[in-house]
């Protein structure tokens, strides 16, 4: 690995996902294990639509917080779910001492085009924060679109929808992935121009198989760069891979922090080593991590 950058004064924070299988279990651990020594400011754990992941998210979350004694912050969706289901679980959150939430609207469910509001449940995003932030117990996180969310009409529109959520109470913005560092330097412009004065931290996916990538970015409509294709078909063997994927990710980190980004937030897929090589190319320095004793 190169040589680390002049350390710099940034944040980093984590999302994992609740595991299915004992065996995932282990795998999430072992990342939370490798990743906790780099400090981050916090770490989340995503929520299946309708609660689907429910009781499997709040699980990881409550073996970080005691494992780990990281700063947890839960997702939380309000797809299939009524608002007395969605509060409730936000009220759980809080007990475990969960004091930031990220608050989105959810994916439709499988074999649904569009969203449809539960017949008790909330309208939408906003009306979520709007409760969420009544209830004065969490700093919210809400979602971003460099690339525009698919559902928009117009990049204005769903610029304009931000905004909504952030008055409604919403302390900050994380983005979804981009793999062009252009994308969010506009996106960013663009919200200012409109108002948003509200942090918006970039999200990043360090590439963990390339071609896996290329199906995740095509669902959720995030492009990938012409020269990105031509790179990993002529980088060969898997070593030459993941050191071209490691490459990548610290020179977009590198390029945002040259450009005004102080926090960078890292979506893991539950793997710790590429994100790990990143940060500390990127200066953050690990220090030994304060496990609970029985972890692991």
């Amino acid at each position: 690995m190169a040589a680390p950058l002049p350390s710099r004064d940034f944040r980093i924070s984590f999302e994992f996902f609740p595991p299915r299988t004992p065996r995932a279990s282990m795998g999430l651990w072992t990342a939370v294990q490798r990743l906790a020594p780099l400090a981050p400011e916090f770490v989340s754990v995503t929520y299946g639509a309708g609660g689907t992941t429910r009781d499997r998210t709040m699980s990881a979350m409550l073996a970080i917080r005691d494992c780990a004694r990281l700063n947890v912050a839960g997702h939380l969706t309000c797809v299939g779910a009524s608002r007395e289901d969605v509060l409730r679980v936000a009220r759980s959150y809080a007990k475990l001492g969960c004091r930031q939430i990220v608050a989105l609207r959810g994916d439709p469910p499988t074999g649904h085009d569009r969203f449809t509001p539960h017949p008790e449940g909330f309208s939408g995003s906003v009306e979520l924060i709007s409760a969420l932030a009544e209830l004065r117990q969490f700093d919210i996180w809400v979602a971003a679109y460099p690339e525009t969310h698919p559902e928009a009409t117009s990049r204005k529109a769903d610029i304009e929808h931000l905004k909504r959520k952030l008055d409604a109470g919403a302390a900050g913005a994380i983005t979804q992935l981009f793999l062009d560092n252009d994308h969010f330097y506009r996106f960013r412009d663009d919200c200012a121009a409109a108002g948003i004065s509200a942090p918006i931290l970039p999200g990043v996916l360090p590439i963990e198989d390339f071609w896996k990538t290329v199906r995740f970015a095509d669902s959720c409509q995030a492009s990938i760069p012409d020269w990105m294709f031509k790179a990993f078909e002529n980088a060969g063997d898997s070593a030459s891979h993941d050191l071209l994927a490691t490459a990548i990710a610290t020179e977009q980190c590198d390029d945002l922090l040259e450009n005004g980004a102080s926090h960078l937030h890292f979506y893991t897929l539950n793997k710790a080593d590429r994100v790990f090589d990143v940060c500390r190319a990127l200066g953050v320095i690990a220090r030994p991590a304060h496990l609970a004793a029985g972890c692991g």
